[in-house]
């Protein structure tokens, strides 16, 4: 039933740039898609595998500068770009993550929010590739079979179809026998290894696949801004990342999913107050902690918990 639920909204996300020619509305829309898809990928090493991953906001930054210079510097296409900011993220997540992994999980947190800070300095001071504040603007709309995304409404399919894929893959791999192993991590890895399976491998394996798809989500998010600058390397990409988990509740693929379109989409819906609609923005996040403090899915379960008690009575 999810699936098909999930399905039919997707079709309905689908037809949006049918539904109207507002830009605004097709910007926000394509927003929400891809920090869901970003959210979903911290979901992955945070809510299923335990870890929490500043390096995360790391690798939508340099996902974002590889996509754009393997267009602008090196004469590539879009989607290679896409290819090249996964690629590199997952050899630079393996790099990082082998050593850090076989520390513990404060200290995990520690190195990869270094890692962040690190990414964001080379952002900003190696002018010769980034160059520097200045950023690399104009990025040019991509092409397909001689096809452009020139317009907002044509890129919010490219963005759409990302995204699908995205989810897609992440749904299936966190319900197989491998996401299973990763919540067995989360909840007692010394069971885990008693049973006689590394978790080691596992956990650099979430690292390095949450790596890619945090990168590559952040090369179709500059697009379609059409610049970066060390700018996009700000701390609030991660903080909404980590809002849109922390509602959906850790561990819940659906929940997040969820969460990551409702929340991406909320601050524009308050702008009928604008000179109160972050603050209402977050009152309305600190109630849904208090009223949902194990996120929408943890509360679900819960209410459904209390109706088989109630039905049981």
């Amino acid at each position: 039933m999810k699936l098909v639920v999930a399905l039919a909204a997707a079709l309905l996300l689908a037809a949006l740039p049918l539904l109207t020619t507002s830009n605004y509305i097709m910007g926000v829309g394509i927003s929400a898609l891809i920090f869901t898809v970003a959210a979903a990928a911290l979901n992955l090493i945070y809510g299923y595998t335990g870890l929490l991953s500043f390096a995360q906001l790391a690798f939508w930054g340099i996902g974002g500068y590889a996509t754009a210079l393997t267009v602008v510097t090196f004469g590539g296409t879009f989607w290679w770009g896409l290819v090249w900011a996964a690629l590199i993220n997952a050899v630079v997540a393996l790099v990082v993550g082998y050593p850090t992994l076989r520390t513990n999980r404060h200290a995990f947190v520690i190195v990869t929010l270094t890692f962040s800070l690190l990414a964001t300095l080379i952002a900003r001071d190696w002018v010769d590739l980034t160059r520097g504040a200045l950023g690399i603007p104009n990025l040019p709309r991509p092409t397909a079979f001689g096809f452009e995304f020139g317009t907002t409404g044509r890129f919010y399919w490219v963005a759409w179809a990302f995204s699908v894929a995205m989810l897609a893959f992440l749904y299936a791999l966190c319900t197989s026998r491998i996401g299973r192993t990763l919540i067995a991590i989360k909840q007692n890895e010394p069971l885990v290894r008693a049973q006689g399976i590394s978790p080691m491998p596992y956990k650099l394996a979430s690292f390095a696949l949450s790596a890619a798809i945090t990168g590559a989500a952040g090369g179709v998010y500059c697009f379609h801004l059409g610049i970066i600058d060390p700018l996009f390397l700000d701390f609030y990409y991660m903080q909404t990342f980590l809002i849109i988990v922390i509602i959906g509740g850790t561990g819940s693929f659906w929940g997040v999913v969820v969460a990551g379109v409702a929340l991406s989409a909320l601050p524009e819906v308050l702008r009928f107050s604008a000179d109160f609609r972050m603050i209402i923005y977050g009152l309305i996040l600190v109630v849904a902690m208090f009223v949902m403090p194990s996120g929408v899915a943890g509360w679900l379960r819960e209410r459904r918990r209390g109706r088989r008690r109630g039905g049981a009575q």
